[in-house]
């Protein structure tokens, strides 16, 4: 996608951004995340709270779509994060992130959101960088990876209560640390209809 593409983009919770060249770089402030937690708490670990304070570049989207990226970030601190998201509204979303995890990895981890977020953690990942896609037919969703851009996996199949048109875009995260930029690539965005959605194509 080109500076141009992103015309029709827009903020929650407005960040700094940058495009260079086939990157988009995203700063996540830090102490901020998009989760709605149910109130569970635990005596050890950290358990996330409630935020919707994350920055989302975002842009609108009537019916099937699929969106992919590359992501990439310097890992710091728990939870750090560069996800791509679909939306509803703030208590209907789902998000597909590249995080640290507080099993000191680098995973594959999805939060689905319907009034509560529930936490996947999903394939742990050698290095800074992986390919993240989401597709979408009617109200059902997919999220998948993959390490070369071209093979995909698939993380997650789920439905979601959405109308038409959903939010489409980037998310950038830190809920317990410092921030950090956040650098999406080889990003594209096709209003088309998949064939298998389990398989993501």
């Amino acid at each position: 996608m080109s500076i141009q593409d992103f015309d029709n983009f827009f903020w929650l919770n407005e960040s700094h951004i940058s495009f260079e060249d086939d990157k988009v770089i995203m700063y996540a402030p830090e102490k901020t995340d998009i989760f709605c937690n149910n109130g569970a708490v635990s005596e050890e670990g950290i358990t996330p709270e409630s935020l919707v304070n994350a920055p989302f570049f975002y842009t609108e989207v009537c019916g099937n779509f699929v969106l992919r990226a590359k992501v990439q970030l310097d890992f710091k601190d728990v939870y750090d994060a560069a996800c791509i998201m679909v939306m509803k509204d703030w208590e209907v979303w789902g998000k597909l992130c590249f995080e640290l995890t507080d099993f000191n990895t680098h995973a594959v981890v999805s939060v689905v959101t319907n009034q509560t977020s529930d936490d996947a953690n999903g394939n742990n990942i050698e290095g800074d960088s992986v390919w993240l896609q989401i597709s979408r037919s009617g109200q059902s969703f997919a999220f998948h990876y993959s390490l070369d851009g071209e093979q995909f996996f698939m993380a997650r199949f789920f439905n979601l209560p959405v109308e038409d048109k959903v939010k489409v875009g980037f998310l950038a995260q830190s809920p317990t640390g410092r921030g950090g930029n956040r650098n999406y690539s080889h990003i594209s965005l096709e209003q088309t209809t998949v064939k298998n959605i389990r398989f993501g194509k």
